[in-house]
């Protein structure tokens, strides 16, 4: 079904995005398919590069309107980072909000790059037809993430698993009248496009930010005026000792390591936090809980969704293996790769107690995950590798306040500092950059050659 258009026909005066009406929301996304039509008629899928915005989610929705599938491209990637993902997915049509972004990638590719701004200008086709119901087989949109190898491997959600997942998180989180979701997690990643999705579905009102500022989530908060709220744990702990009144119904917490302390301020405060776990090839969360409602499982990530099924393989005697999910909103599979049999292995590892929770003892050893980032070093790895001048090179995580970790260098190379970080800002986004550059004259290893990072970790301290 076409959510949108049921929405704007059952509520057509209640607020959908910000101050936008179901109504209006409708009659922008219908007027501007219109205006695309002549964009993307001949093509099966386009990219989408900006930060959130009522003008990203209207196109957003108009380009489902039309039917195309929709790469999302996160806007901290460097011209190289996203020239490297158009090319591997054919995508010769990108559509962004940001001016000086698309003056750049006009002047160096042959693809053909469009400005918000510039689609609105254009007139409308004639006899342009929306889709009244959406194709259960019909790719939604495409994630990018990456392996521990550092390649990229495109995720495909289509709408069978968008319709399951809000299904299942209607159950599970239930829905008011009154409900109004703070959506600051940019719609690029799966946790935020899925608010969007999940109100949509619901009939309920987002309050849309183009990215976190601590003050004016705040007044928020404070005033009552909205009542949901999904953050990665790095930006929560920045606001949550000054949450001192809320009307808050619903805080979900999940995209990385959760602190215990974090936890424990939100239950002495009575802030209804919800511990959830995921990833983008299970359209977000597997599982989730509110930890008021259950204390005694403070260090859990929750319970599965309705339809979810979580195994251990390969336990050991104490039960601890790797964590297995089977769900109707995993993914079918990776584009251009082998269909999965139905169940994913997370790479993580963890147990379920005898009541069904889940518990995530090893986030994925190698994965840096930095202000909600992931971070792959063999990504970064295989760059510095490129340069001549690195002979041998290693990185890891060093744990940050601000950011939950950075990654921190060890190389092998007669680069400096400056020449090494100079190099690396060209190839890739600044977020990987790594924070500090430890120079040796042999990294360890181990009898078949393998560079030992935990021993690293251990001697320098940067864990």
């Amino acid at each position: 079904m076409n959510w949108l258009n049921q929405q704007a026909l059952q509520n057509p005066n209640k607020k959908f995005l910000n101050e936008l009406t179901f109504k209006e929301v409708d009659q922008r996304v219908t007027d501007l398919a219109g205006r695309l039509y002549r964009f993307v008629k001949d093509e099966q899928r386009v990219a989408l590069y900006a930060n959130n915005s009522e003008g990203m989610a209207v196109f957003y929705l108009a380009l489902q309107a039309l039917q195309i599938e929709v790469l999302m491209l996160n806007t901290h990637l460097t011209q190289e980072e996203i020239s490297q993902k158009l090319k591997k997915l054919k995508i010769k049509r990108v559509f962004s909000q940001d001016d000086p972004f698309i003056l750049s990638q006009r002047l160096g590719e042959s693809r053909v790059f469009f400005t918000f701004a510039e689609v609105l200008q254009s007139e409308i086709a004639e006899n342009v037809k929306c889709a009244d119901e959406y194709n259960p087989e019909q790719i939604a949109v495409i994630m990018d993430t990456s392996a521990t190898s550092g390649e990229y491997k495109s995720v495909p959600l289509r709408w069978k698993q968008f319709y399951s997942h809000v299904q299942a998180s209607q159950q599970r989180l239930g829905v008011t009248e009154e409900d109004n979701w703070l959506l600051v997690l940019p719609m690029y990643h799966v946790s935020g496009l899925t608010i969007l999705m999940r109100s949509l579905y619901n009939g309920t009102r987002i309050t849309l930010m183009e990215k976190f500022d601590e003050e004016k989530t705040l007044k928020l908060i404070a005033s009552g005026t909205i009542n949901m709220l999904s953050l990665v744990p790095t930006l929560f702990m920045r606001i949550v000792d000054r949450i001192h009144q809320h009307h808050l119904r619903m805080v979900l917490v999940s995209g990385e390591f959760i602190p215990k302390p974090l936890v424990e301020t939100c239950l002495a405060q009575n802030i209804p936090i919800y511990k959830s776990y995921g990833m983008t090839e299970t359209t977000s969360q597997s599982t989730t809980f509110c930890v008021l409602e259950h204390p005694d499982k403070l260090e859990s990530v929750g319970l599965p969704l309705p339809g979810v099924t979580i195994r251990i393989d390969n336990p050991d005697e104490e039960g601890i293996g790797e964590v297995l999910i089977q769900s109707p909103m995993l993914m079918d599979g990776y584009l251009g790769k082998e269909p999965l049999s139905g169940v994913i292995n997370t790479q993580d590892i963890g147990y379920l107690d005898q009541e069904g929770y889940l518990y995530i003892l090893d986030r994925r050893k190698n994965i840096i995950i930095s202000g909600g980032e992931n971070i792959y070093p063999q990504e970064i790895e295989n760059v510095l590798y490129a340069n001549p001048a690195v002979s041998e090179c290693a990185i890891v995580g060093m744990k940050d306040e601000k950011w939950g970790q950075v990654p921190v260098l060890f190389v092998v190379s007669s680069l400096d500092d400056e020449s090494i970080l100079n190099y690396l800002t060209q190839k890739i986004a600044k977020y990987k950059l790594p924070k500090r550059i430890f120079h040796l004259d042999e990294l360890p290893k181990n009898a078949t050659g393998k560079i030992l990072k935990k021993n690293l970790v251990e001697k320098y301290n940067v864990d």
